[in-house]
Parts: C-alpha cells; structure tokens; sequence
C-alpha cells in the first residue's frame, strides 16, 4: 500500500531543476545582477534573421489550407570573433544547403558581411574603429546616435561583449556626471539633460553589476565575501563587548583578570562545587 509523503505535491509538476544560482556561489549573487542576466540571457531577442507573422493560424492563397504559425527562431552561433565587434544583433546561421537538385544537401554557414567603420560616442567623448554590419549602421542611424543605440538596445539584442561593455561605461560616466566633459560645461550639461531618462531605469548597484559575464561576477563575489571574512572575527567582537557589559555591571571576576575568577569558582564559601549540582550519585565501586 502506498503511503503519502510530504514532497508529494511538489512532485507532481516534477522535480525543480538546478541553476546557475541556486547553488555554491551563485546563490550569493544580489539581484541586480540576477536582472542584468534575465536581460541578457532570459530575455526573448528581436527577430534579425526571419519576419515573424502576426496571428495564430495562416491560410494558403493558392491551397485554402489553413496552418498554424510557428514563429522559431533560428538557431543562432556567436563565434569569439562577434564578441570583439559590433554585429548588430546578426550572427552566424548553421543549416543546409541543396546546391543541386540531384545530389544530397550539404552543410553551409551564412556569415553576415562585415566591414570596418568608425563609431563616435558623444558621453565617453571618444571615436572607435569596430568591425559593425550593414545592420549595425542602420540601427545607430534609426537612434539618432551610437549612445542612443547602445542605451535603447538590451543586451539580448546586441549580443556583443564589446558592445554591453561600451553600454557599462556609458552608463557609470552619466552616473558620475560626464567628467570628462568637464572642460565644456555646456555641452556637459547638454548631455546629461539628453541622457537623463536612461539613468531613471538603473540603480547605482545594477550599474555596477550590469556587464559581468557570470565568471566575472563570482570572481567579484568571491572577493567581496574574502574581505568580509578578513575583518575581525565575531567571536572576538562578542567577548569584547561582553568583558565591556560586565565591568560596567561592576563584577569584580571581569576587573581582576583571570586568577581571580578561578579563586572564585574554588571558593567553597562563594559558590558550590560542580558535583554537588549533578542529580545523581556516584557509585561506590
């Protein structure tokens, strides 16, 4: 006969699978970078590569057949190089490919074509020669500015190391103020006004932890807690403060040291011996 068990219920949707923080360090990570991993990884990214269709069913012009719509994405492939560029969006595509029509389909790559240009960052106050696309350039010009573009776009859409890094950096140089605009107060001021409205999506602490592959975000945990576990033990806090509690209570054993508190506890007049409060006999052997 089979008996109820108190994790019964929660079995019944199947067992909660294990993540990245749920366990070891990961579980120390705050929520700021919790949110910043739900915009990069989480997040369902805009479709570069196909045009998704509106609805839930589709018919057939010719056929009158009516399909369902199965908006699935590509299956996407981000090699080391499009992490040292700005793709915008774009990656590599792994398929097929039937090249004739009596012979067996063949595996082929679709690489975006890629180009070297220059971008200008008004905030860092900077120009960068990076690897971008045709995609890339379009989307700075649709934002009015490679800032904008950085700032409007979550990082699921630009995919691109370099480009969440560059998105960081802006992001701590308006958190402190454009210093270096400092020469010209003007357009400082200009510039803070423009690009005050991305600031009110951020809070000091996810600033700081947006960007951090997840690597990099244990490496700064890690750290974080090694400094804390190299201050002053809490045991040594606690006797402190428990040697300080007595001698403003006025006991003489806190006063004198050590040696007087052990005449005390030998003192038969002052306090009884330890035998004497147990709640059994010895035995005579």
């Amino acid at each position: 006969m089979t008996s109820a068990t108190p994790q019964g219920a929660n079995l019944l949707y199947g067992l909660r699978k294990s993540t990245k923080f749920s366990k070891g360090l990961g579980a120390l990570l705050p929520p700021a970078y919790r949110k910043f991993w739900v915009e990069w990884k989480q997040q369902q990214p805009a479709a570069v590569h196909y045009v998704p269709k509106d609805g839930m069913f589709q018919r057939e012009d010719v056929t009158g057949l009516v399909t369902p719509i199965q908006n699935v994405p590509l299956p996407l492939i981000d090699p080391p190089e499009a992490h040292h560029g700005i793709w915008g969006g774009e990656a590599v595509i792994k398929g097929f490919q039937k090249r004739n029509q009596y012979k067996r389909r063949v595996p082929h790559f679709w690489v975006p074509v890629l180009r070297r240009s220059v971008v200008h960052s008004r905030v860092l106050n900077d120009y960068m020669a990076v690897t971008v696309t045709d995609r890339t350039l379009e989307q700075i010009h649709d934002h009015h500015g490679f800032d904008h573009y950085l700032l409007k776009t979550p990082a699921c859409d630009l995919r691109s190391m370099l480009a969440i890094k560059l998105k960081k950096k802006i992001l701590e140089e308006l958190a402190a103020g454009c210093p270096k605009l400092a020469s010209d107060p003007i357009k400082q001021q200009e510039y803070l006004r423009e690009y005050a409205c991305y600031l009110e999506q951020y809070t000091p602490e996810e600033i700081e932890w947006y960007g951090l592959t997840y690597g990099e975000a244990i490496s700064k945990v890690k750290a974080l807690t090694e400094e804390t576990e190299s201050q002053m033990p809490q045991k040594i806090l606690f006797r402190q403060q428990l040697i300080e509690q007595l001698k403003e209570a006025g006991i003489r054993e806190a006063q004198d040291g050590d040696s007087e508190a052990m005449k005390g506890l030998n003192d038969s007049s002052s306090s009884s011996s330890w035998l004497s409060k147990l709640s059994f006999k010895p035995k005579n052997w």
